[in-house]
């Protein structure tokens, strides 16, 4: 493809990525919109909204003066209702001081006695002070929605002007906000609040109160000392009064956000100040949620959870900034839970879609090189496509490693790598088992063959790393390409035959035929001792010490030389021929142990119980009668087994490893955590031991969800009571993990390799040391 054409194609492509992403703001946009109507999101508004008026505390202007019905006043004037005639000599009283403004939240819409009704309207029409009396609505009855208008009597309405007191709490009960003016009478009224302030606006339209203005600020006079004129009438000049109750007895008080139950006279006082800067713009919802869809589309193109966390950041900061300085600075009342939650929604799941590409990505690649795994091989190989998966086993890798060095292993399969794609190989390499490579070829076999060919002869130059010359050799596998165990196999068979290379074919033939030729051989290497048993150390935590070593079966044969366990041991479980190898290794092992108990060596001896024993009654019986007649203790026996050897018969398993249980020998589960692991395992079987895979021990130092899985083994194994055994520990660092995390036992190359029995009782007593 030209230039030009991949340019247009990405073009295209980013185009159809920036409309998908588009589509997923505008859908979550309206979820947030829906949820916001519904009055889902409302309580995180009201929180948002204090946590600003908390913010933005700031005291009461000064202007405006609360003169309080308190509870001094109602104990000096005892009678209820008071006579009109207090308030008249209030309003004289401020009148003589100067005060601006005197509003009444007092109820004067019922007559008292015409002199006393004659005294307060004299007053107010003597005074110089604008005057404003309260007006009120409310229903006729609980079940009626007849409004009755409570005005203030006619002789005193003449020298007022009229305010609505009315006061409406929000769905909760706390109040909020009050109107700009009301519909009474038949006709609009301004609120008392916007009288005081002198702002007009629409009836039945509302505006937020000001609750960062804080409500103990505003000056405040008991009305019975205004009555006497005790105090201080340069306080009051010019200064805007409100009149109503404080005392708790006259009622009149509402719940606040932030301020708790306040009185209806101090609310009206808040209100007023509220108004005093301006009548504040309710910016609403809408505008903020569509600002949070555009930035969603920036956090969703974000590549990294880090920038996803560094961008919300960002616009959510944004965000609130203007919404502090719009509610502080310009009196905007702008509503941001809707685009908050839009934030934080877009940000978990572009967070959880990279985190789920990252838990992918990590599944898929080798933790040691970085090399895709086998998973990836897996998922990659077209199948049917008529290539071949070819494989590239290394020998001798333990020794390798062992000579190079744990930390330069990753370097010596990156240099043989290297020279596999050097040579012609296809990329990618997958690295699918420790000791194995492996590509997929779409070469013809012949050409294919002819490559294989060329590559063992540039192998055979030694490959330097860490300032070491190493010399390698390897051996090809090659398979249809689905058929990866079997490309394995085929390499495995070729070092063995020294074949360059082995067709799976070829090599399913070779292996019938070593299968029929070894298990005809078995029984008579055990009957001469071509069979030995090994012993890999367990080193005890806690203590330091070597207490326990796992029985490991060896073969040495006459003329094929030394034979993998992984070579005739599935044989034998496929011929039955498993139950004698197993019986032969126990009884070496109690052998052993028997020896080691003469000589006062303190040590625990694991053997392995193939699945298809241990359901057997035959087998189960023999091994009775094997340990009854020992000589030695059975709690210095372990059996371990695998999950798999529960599954074909869960019941006769648990009762076999009960009647084990029973004569002493401790129940180990071998693998844990490769199979179908479920809490039932640990739960129904008799189990003293949990033995954690060397797939999840081997990199848990290094690799998070490794790490989570081993810990939270350890925790859940010590909780029901059982020891945990660590397999394939190869680093110090890795070792000292399982230290931290209290993990009772480790084993693997790193503490000790396999050894005779003699050169294990030389570890314990000492005479050897051990890594760890």
């Amino acid at each position: 493809m030209s230039a030009a054409g991949r340019s247009s194609a990405d073009g295209g492509e980013r185009g159809r990525n920036g409309l998908h992403l588009a589509a997923l703001s505008l859908l979550l946009a309206g979820i947030v919109s829906f949820l916001t109507v519904a009055g889902a999101l409302q309580p995180f508004e009201n929180a948002l909204q204090n946590a600003g008026f908390a913010m933005r505390e700031r005291p009461a202007s000064g202007q405006l003066h609360i003169v309080e019905m308190d509870a001094a006043s109602v104990a000096a004037i005892e009678r209820w209702p008071w006579a009109r005639e207090h308030y008249a000599r209030v309003v004289d009283q401020l009148h003589r001081a100067g005060a601006r403004t005197v509003a009444f939240d007092v109820d004067f819409s019922s007559p008292s006695n015409a002199r006393q009704d004659a005294i307060l309207a004299h007053s107010l029409a003597g005074s110089s002070s604008t005057i404003i009396l309260p007006i009120f609505g409310q229903r006729e009855s609980h079940d009626s929605a007849r409004q009755l208008d409570s005005l203030p009597i006619a002789i005193l309405r003449d020298y007022a002007l009229l305010g609505s007191v009315s006061v409406a709490p929000d769905s909760d009960g706390l109040v909020r906000q009050m109107p700009l003016g009301t519909l009474n009478a038949g006709a609009p009224r301004p609120s008392l609040s916007a009288q005081i302030a002198h702002q007009s606006g629409a009836a039945d339209t509302f505006f937020p109160i000001d609750f960062a203005i804080d409500p103990d600020t505003i000056p405040r006079h008991s009305f019975v000392a205004i009555e006497r004129g005790i105090f201080d009438t340069a306080e009051l000049r010019g200064k805007d009064v409100v009149i109503g109750a404080t005392a708790i007895e006259m009622g009149d008080r509402y719940a606040t956000p932030g301020h708790g139950i306040l009185p209806g006279v101090v609310i009206q006082a808040l209100a007023a100040e509220t108004l005093s800067r301006g009548v504040p713009i309710r910016v609403g919802w809408y505008w903020p949620l569509a600002l949070a869809a555009l930035s969603s589309i920036w956090i969703l193109l974000a590549s990294s959870r880090a920038s996803v966390a560094a961008r919300a950041i960002v616009t959510a900061g944004s965000l609130l900034t203007l919404w502090h300085l719009g509610s502080w600075l310009f009196l905007m009342r702008i509503e941001i839970a809707a685009a908050l939650f839009m934030l934080g929604a877009v940000t978990l799941l572009r967070s959880a879609v990279l985190l789920h590409r990252e838990f992918e990505h990590a599944r898929l690649i080798d933790a040691e090189t970085g090399m895709p795994n086998l998973r990836a091989l897996e998922r990659n190989i077209g199948g049917g496509s008529g290539g071949h998966t070819v494989t590239a086993m290394i020998d001798e890798f333990d020794a390798l490693k062992a000579v190079v060095g744990q930390a330069e292993t990753a370097n010596l399969l990156a240099r043989i790598e290297d020279r596999l794609l050097v040579s012609g190989c296809e990329a990618p390499i997958y690295r699918v088992d420790d000791r194995v490579l492996a590509w997929v070829s779409k070469l013809p076999l012949y050409e294919l063959e002819n490559l294989l060919s060329g590559l063992a002869a540039v192998m055979r130059t030694p490959v330097e790393v860490a300032g070491r010359r190493v010399d390698l050799a390897l051996g090809f596998g090659i398979a249809e390409e689905t058929e990866i165990s079997g490309a394995v196999h085929a390499a495995s068979l070729a070092l063995r035959s020294d074949d360059v290379w082995t067709y799976h074919e070829d090599a399913g033939k070779a292996a019938l035929e070593q299968q029929i030729s070894l298990m005809g051989e078995l029984d008579l290497a055990i009957e001469q001792g071509e069979l030995e048993v090994v012993y890999q150390p367990k080193l005890e935590l806690a203590i330091d010490r070597i207490t326990s070593a796992e029985a490991l079966v060896r073969w040495r044969h006459p003329t094929r030389g030394y034979l993998s366990p992984d070579t005739f041991i599935p044989l034998a479980e496929e011929s039955n021929r498993i139950g004698d190898l197993t019986l032969f290794v126990l009884q070496r092992a109690i052998d052993d142990l028997s020896e080691w108990c003469g000589h006062g060596v303190m040590i625990r001896t694991a053997v392995n119980i193939s699945a298809r024993l241990i359901s057997s009654p035959d087998f189960v019986e023999q091994v009775e009668r094997m340990i009854q007649t020992a000589g030695v203790p059975p709690d210095r026996l372990i059996f371990e087994i695998t999950e798999s050897a529960t599954l074909r018969d869960p019941e006769g398993a648990r009762e076999a490893l009960l009647r084990f249980r029973d004569l002493g020998v401790a129940i180990s589960m071998d693998d844990y955590g490769t199979g179908q692991s479920t809490l039932s395992y640990l739960k129904n079987l008799p189990l003293s031991e949990l033995k954690i895979d060397r797939s999840f021990v081997q990199h848990s130092h290094q690799d998070p969800n490794d790490a989570l899985l081993v810990r939270s083994t350890v925790e859940l194994a010590h909780q029901m009571g059982l020891k945990v055994v660590a397999e394939g520990i190869e680093e110090a660092e890795c070792l000292a993990f399982l230290r931290s995390i209290g993990c009772d036992y480790a084993q693997g190359y790193f503490i000790a390799r396999p050894m005779k029995g003699e050169d294990l009782v030389k570890l314990v007593t000492g005479e050897l040391e051990v890594a760890a």
